[in-house]
């Protein structure tokens, strides 16, 4: 089995320190998840120019790029759903 390196833009890892605790758990268990598959069942993959996909975690959703040829999920961004979206 492939595993992925994650790694996490200085962005996204303030945003993620930014969150509570409880949520920030939630969020970085999710994202050790993304090592072994990096397009679960339920990624849904954006309409952007870039390759991105995301992934849901309660009110939140984290942001992330696959980049298959040297095996690595970049997490782009991670927030509340009613604000992630935005200048994407």
């Amino acid at each position: 089995m492939v595993h992925y390196a994650v790694e996490v833009t200085p962005a996204a890892s303030r945003q993620i320190r930014k969150l509570d605790r409880n949520t920030q758990k939630r969020v970085l268990a999710r994202i050790e998840k993304l090592e072994e598959d990096p397009r679960p069942r339920d990624a849904s993959k954006l309409q952007s120019p870039e390759e991105l996909y995301r992934v849901r975690v309660g009110d939140f959703r984290i942001v992330y790029q696959v980049e298959d040829d040297r095996l690595l999920v970049l997490i782009v961004r991670v927030g509340n759903r009613r604000e992630i979206y935005r200048n994407l």
